[in-house]
């Protein structure tokens, strides 16, 4: 009786040792995450603005307003148009260049410092750069361009031509974070599997990339693919400093940012804020579902 006491006063401690480790993170947790997620479900439902004293609730008046919104459609249409060039293009030249500088030994690390460097650049910095190699009439693109017999394009002010030139500025800069992650999962790959291969025929770069590498790297694609999908759709800095949603450049954060902090109509940027974040948990949930059907753990 006494043994079965002591192991009840035992157990109860380590119950409240645990909750006594877990409550600080259970505190970030709330103050961070939830608590956050709650205000805005609820500031959406009303059509609060910024430094008003009042607010009337309007239900789901914001997420039917943003059906007929045309500047929301079109950021809509902007973002999904943006993460269509810019998700393929990251993710397999990223692939490329990994397996490129995997293959070399003494010169490995400078290319990768190189191809890294515009991960650790702000964009914002850059944006004097862009503008300028850009410029229709001072741009050396330009020049390049009516050098060769083809006439100037306005690529920051033209609505053809201004997605397309944030998709190329955007894969610029995220290539070089997938790159990195591609040469871990290279790194990961073990020598045998290529030698084996090698005894049953697969002697061709090619034909060892299609039957050991891609395969291998399942789970490396799909954590890559993830990620540059929501960082694709977090597109923002380029828009903000470059075009400052002219030309028809508006994407969804963009337009939240212009509803909330320029024209002060808080509930209508939470409801959208909302559908920003639907998108992206379907996405998400979506691209892990289909792939990892296919990713061959190691």
């Amino acid at each position: 009786m006494l043994k079965l006491n002591q192991a009840n006063h035992q157990a109860k401690n380590e119950n409240i040792l645990g909750w006594a480790l877990a409550l600080p993170a259970s505190f970030l947790l709330v103050m961070l995450y939830l608590l956050p997620i709650t205000w805005v479900i609820l500031m959406s439902l009303t059509n609060y603005e910024l430094g008003a004293i009042s607010f009337d609730w309007v239900g789901l008046r914001n997420f039917s307003k943003a059906l007929e919104d045309e500047v929301f459609l079109r950021s809509f249409r902007n973002t999904f148009l943006y993460v269509a060039l810019v998700l393929p293009s990251s993710i397999f030249l990223g692939l490329g260049i990994a397996i490129l500088i995997h293959a070399r030994k003494r010169t490995r690390s400078i290319y990768e410092v190189i191809y890294f460097l515009p991960v650790t650049s702000t964009l914002i910095a850059m944006a004097t750069v862009f503008q300028f190699l850009l410029h229709p009439k001072l741009g050396p693109v330009n020049y390049l361009l009516t050098s060769i017999g083809i006439e100037a394009i306005s690529f920051i002010s033209d609505p053809q031509w201004v997605i397309p030139t944030l998709s190329v500025i955007g894969l610029w800069q995220l290539v070089g974070f997938n790159m990195i992650l591609f040469l871990a999962g290279l790194s990961s790959i073990p020598e045998e599997l290529y030698e084996a291969a090698e005894l049953d025929g697969a002697n061709g770069p090619i034909d060892r990339f299609i039957r050991i590498t891609w395969p291998m790297l399942g789970p490396t694609t799909l954590f890559v693919m993830v990620t540059s999908c929501i960082t694709a759709f977090k597109v923002f800095d380029t828009v903000a400093t470059l075009t400052q949603g002219k030309s028809g450049s508006e994407v969804l954060l963009y337009a939240l940012y212009l509803e909330g902090f320029q024209y002060f109509k808080m509930g209508y940027a939470a409801a959208l804020t909302l559908v920003f974040l639907f998108f992206i948990l379907i996405l998400s949930i979506v691209q892990s579902r289909l792939i990892e059907k296919k990713v061959h753990y190691v």
